[in-house]
């Protein structure tokens, strides 16, 4: 039976290459840094320490692995949690993977990631690809744009939203694109990717290009929402991200993340390869988006 890994095989992408892998008959191992955490596929999937600091440690779990899906990265610097350190961490795995004997690393970057980025999130995302590129081991680079599916951040934040506020702000005109992607979608361009042979660069994007206003009014519809859809100053959709990032207890928005919609990062110039229409998905689930932070933020704002 084939050994495939999946760095971050709990995270959001990890988790649905996961199970995708393991759906095929493939032994998964879950390389993590908290092998202590049951996985959601249970005994399905084996987990391995991810310990970027050991070198020897780091090439023993990946002894007898076919491909390393690797879904490793950062959202923002947080402390000593930087994206110099990722960069690192991410060159010790694919070393790792070589000494290791890994047929080919899969690799989830992100659409556009270019040395001459606005934001360091894909400088640094251009780093890793090079670091790939000249590993020595057979790769594909999947660059996804933004993701969609059950649990993700964007819709569920947008549901409450909509669901809650008499206006729903925009950060700044809303006329940039957006090219959500589903997760499914990812996952299997993912194991395409995986099963082939030739090293490669393709984008994971979906069937749909939207203006940011557009795309909130599809959400708007979905889930039953009158709010007016208002542009709004950058600056004062951010403080309001906060607010509700404070009480979530997560971070909602970031400046960098405006500055790549705005930029017009989020949007592929290739042919898509996903196939999930983001309304087509949403009139079967919007009862379920929206729910996440429901809870604890009605208590909060009764």
């Amino acid at each position: 039976m084939t050994t495939d890994a999946v760095t971050g095989a709990t995270s959001y992408t990890g988790r649905f290459i996961a199970e995708r892998l393991a759906g095929e008959g493939r032994t998964v191992v879950d390389l993590t840094r908290s092998p202590h955490i049951p996985h959601p596929l249970g005994e399905r999937v084996t987990s391995a320490v991810l310990d970027f600091e050991d070198p020897d440690r780091l090439a023993r779990a990946l002894d007898g692995v076919n491909t390393l899906y690797n879904t490793f990265w950062i959202r923002f610097e947080r402390g000593h949690t930087t994206y110099p350190w990722a960069v690192e961490s991410s060159r010790a795995l694919f070393a790792a993977a070589r000494r290791a004997g890994v047929r080919r690393i899969v690799h989830i970057s992100v659409i556009n990631a270019a040395h001459d980025a606005p934001t360091a999130y894909f400088r640094a995302k251009a780093t890793v690809e090079d670091e790939l590129i000249g590993s020595g081991v057979s790769y594909a680079i999947v660059r996804p744009t933004v993701t969609f599916g059950p649990g993700d951040i964007l819709l569920n934040n947008l549901a409450w939203t909509l669901r809650r506020l008499p206006v729903f702000g925009i950060p700044g005109d809303g006329r940039y694109p957006i090219q959500p992607v589903h997760v499914h979608d990812i996952a299997d361009i993912a194991l395409r990717a995986g099963s082939i042979a030739g090293d490669t660069v393709v984008d994971a994007a979906g069937p749909d290009v939207f203006s940011f206003r557009e795309f909130v009014g599809v959400v708007r519809r979905a889930v039953g929402s009158r709010a007016p859809i208002a542009p709004v100053p950058v600056a004062a959709a951010l403080m309001a991200a906060r607010l509700i990032g404070l009480v979530v207890r997560d971070v909602v928005l970031t400046r960098d993340e405006v500055t790549e919609l705005q930029a017009g990062l989020m949007r592929s110039g290739t042919r898509p390869m996903g196939t999930i229409r983001l309304a087509e998905w949403l009139a079967g689930n919007a009862d379920t988006i929206g729910r996440r932070w429901a809870s604890e933020l009605d208590r909060h704002f009764r």
